[in-house]
């Protein structure tokens, strides 16, 4: 498949073959015989060398056991300032599915962030310190089958009272894809939210299967 896909490729577009990937917009990619291992310990440390957070001291969740944060008008903390440290670990999202959650609470809250607001997401980069090189490994499976995960939090957004969407899908024992959303409405139990959450991750699911059927899946 990849051969073929290579080869098409280079029949629309003017490309040069320069080997194994080792790094790609900001993501280090190890390939060796265990698999595919994807990074972004470079970036990482460069985010906390930016927010002044090397020296921080170490945590074990991203997210504090029973954070609460509302909205604050008058909001303490440079937007300018806030915006670029959620910003940037938004990217990191794009191999670190562990701290999804806790970036997508954080960005509720760029118009006018206040200190507990900032610490919430700094709570994020202490996080990150000890898990620096941590990634993701794809390996090559035998049992290729397509398999989802859902969740959700019942009305933790305590200024609009909507649930959180969580999910996510593996191909073999490594997942690839990966959402943390707020919910559109408000739900009236934890029930009807995690329905919410199931049927976003059912058409997302549908979406993937159409694409991998495309490619020759079964």
């Amino acid at each position: 498949m990849f051969e073929d896909f290579k080869r098409r490729m280079v029949k629309e577009f003017e490309m040069t073959d320069i080997g194994l990937m080792a790094h790609f917009l900001g993501i280090e990619v190890v390939q060796n015989e265990k698999g595919i291992f994807i990074s972004q310990s470079i970036y990482a440390k460069e985010i906390l060398k930016r927010f002044g957070m090397e020296k921080c001291n170490l945590v074990t969740t991203p997210v504090e056991t029973g954070l609460e944060l509302r909205k604050n008008e008058r909001g303490d903390v440079d937007p300018t300032y806030f915006k670029s440290l959620v910003g940037s670990l938004r990217y990191l999202t794009c191999t670190r599915p562990d701290v999804l959650y806790g970036v997508g609470l954080v960005s509720r809250y760029m118009e006018t962030p206040d200190q507990s607001h900032l610490n919430a997401a700094k709570r994020i980069l202490r996080y990150i310190k000890g898990t620096l090189n941590d990634g993701i490994l794809y390996t090559r499976c035998e049992d290729c089958r397509l398999i989802g995960y859902s969740d959700s939090d019942w009305g933790r957004d305590l200024d609009e009272r909507k649930s959180t969407t969580g999910f996510t899908y593996f191909m073999g024992d490594t997942a690839f894809t990966w959402s943390s959303k707020k919910q559109a409405i408000v739900t009236l139990s934890s029930c009807e939210a995690e329905y919410v959450a199931a049927c976003s991750a059912v058409c997302h699911g549908i979406w993937i299967r159409n694409v991998l059927q495309y490619l020759g899946f079964p």
